[in-house]
């Protein structure tokens, strides 16, 4: 189990500096987002500027493209390195893909980056057609449940032995299925929270980058 944020840590600076992976899908959305979670938010295409940041949000998009584009611009395994050494990440929907330790249903020669011990299956809940609206209990933040959009979403179909489960469908065909996740400093969501205004997973996301700064430094 994830260890709870600590109110009190006052070691992290007011605005860290959050990179969103800018190769394609929604990164303006994150970017604000962000922003309004209290980062200083970036766009990240090179090395450079991978290096230079307290944690990366990958956003969702199309998970086979974005692995692609991970190797044409040289990012893949600093990105992979990153990782294992502790920075913070969170992906939403083809984020959640790419930060996988294991893909059902992709090309043969799509990459994943083996940020949190889980395995989705793409497009699990249907085709854009089939994109809903949910409300989920989502455990670590407080209020009301959490209106969740899915649109060609994955789902998780194991969770390894030290990935905390936030969320699972409450109701309907996909009752029970596993659709946001924790494992120590990575965060993954099939939902896209940075369309509908709820800044909580965000607000989230930014406590635990502060978290591990103070930590790690």
């Amino acid at each position: 189990m994830s260890a709870p944020l600590d109110p009190t840590v006052t070691d992290a600076p007011a605005r860290p500096v959050i990179g969103v992976l800018a190769l394609q899908g929604d990164v303006r959305e994150h970017l604000a987002a962000l922003r309004a979670a209290g980062a200083e938010a970036v766009s990240v295409r090179r090395v450079e500027e991978l290096a230079a940041v307290d944690g990366l949000v990958i956003p969702g998009g199309e998970s086979t493209t974005m692995s692609r584009l991970l190797v044409v611009f040289e990012l893949l395994e600093p990105l992979r390195a990153r990782l294992r050494d502790g920075m913070p990440a969170y992906g939403s929907c083809a984020g959640m893909i790419l930060l996988a330790s294991e893909v059902l249903d992709t090309r043969p020669d799509a990459e994943c980056l083996s940020g949190i011990d889980i395995t989705v299956r793409r497009n699990a809940f249907g085709r854009q057609v089939d994109s809903f609206e949910e409300d989920l209990d989502f455990l670590g933040v407080g209020g009301a449940p959490m209106r969740a959009v899915f649109i060609r979403a994955p789902w998780v179909e194991r969770v390894g032995e030290h990935v905390e489960v936030l969320a699972t469908v409450p109701e309907g065909p996909a009752a029970g299925r596993v659709v946001a996740v924790r494992q120590g400093a990575v965060l993954a969501t099939s939902f896209h929270p940075e369309v509908t205004g709820d800044r909580r997973v965000h607000e989230l996301f930014v406590g635990m980058v502060r978290e591990a700064i103070a930590t790690h430094g």
